[in-house]
């Protein structure tokens, strides 16, 4: 029997941008873990941006601003957090190779969200969205083709884990990718934010760092513009999670 996510909710206090991490840690004891959170005033980049020569600096500058970096485990680009961005963290264990887990887990996640906002009367789809913040494949966008309008990120990063007690059996053999993996599926929400706003922060990053890109603040968009209701938004979300047992889910010690 499939083992349903444990939800915690973390929207009246803000938390460490990194702190879904922490997930991966409770996935092998406790089982699927979902929270859905809010981070502090802040700008999230991937390990790459560190590497260049004028991030320190970067950092620097940004955090005098009141808009710290935090560098996170996971791929993808710039990402802004902080009051009215929403994030949606998913952590399981599942048994097989990265390449294959990863390609399911982005449609997991997306579907789970388009449920529960389409119970909300919007409408969305993934798709790239081209001058957006974290630009990728599996966005959740509103609109028609040459008017996306980015409304949901995602990431994800995956693990060798422990094996669950009863499945010892399937071990991973030498030059097999195939093993027990822990994964941290992630989605950025934009909930209620000025979007011109964040995207002028997220541009000052890559001035900053001497770099050609540049974001568009039309190719996002806050959810509060298309009328969504917060509260009506979390009860979908719970019960979206409620009744989704993570992917091909095989069992708990």
């Amino acid at each position: 029997m499939s083992t349903p996510f444990q939800i915690h909710t973390h929207l009246d206090t803000s938390l460490s941008n990194i702190s879904d991490t922490l997930l991966l840690e409770r996935v092998s004891e406790h089982g699927p873990q979902a929270k859905i959170w809010q981070g502090t005033q802040g700008l999230v980049v991937p390990r790459t941006y560190s590497r260049h020569p004028l991030f320190e600096h970067c950092c620097a500058t940004m955090h005098d601003l009141g808009w710290p970096i935090s560098i996170r485990q996971s791929g993808g680009g710039l990402v802004p957090q902080g009051p009215g961005i929403w994030n949606l963290s998913l952590s399981w264990r599942q048994y097989g190779k990265p390449l294959d887990l990863a390609q399911a887990a982005y449609p997991f996640i997306c579907n789970i969200l388009q449920k529960a906002l389409q119970s909300c009367a919007i409408d969305s789809a993934p798709h790239a969205v081209k001058g957006s913040f974290c630009d990728g494949r599996f966005n959740l966008a509103i609109g028609q083709p040459e008017h996306y309008q980015k409304i949901v990120g995602t990431a994800q990063i995956w693990r060798l884990g422990p094996a669950p007690s009863q499945h010892h059996a399937l071990t991973r053999q030498p030059g097999d990718p195939a093993g027990w993996h822990l994964g941290l599926v992630h989605a950025v929400i934009l909930l209620q934010v000025n979007e011109k706003a964040l995207t002028l922060k997220t541009n000052l990053v890559e001035q900053l760092l001497q770099t050609s890109t540049r974001y568009q603040a039309d190719k996002i968009c806050s959810l509060h513009r298309l009328g969504l209701a917060p509260n009506s938004f979390l009860q979908a979300l719970h019960q979206q999670l409620s009744v989704q047992p993570p992917p091909h889910d095989q069992g708990w010690p």
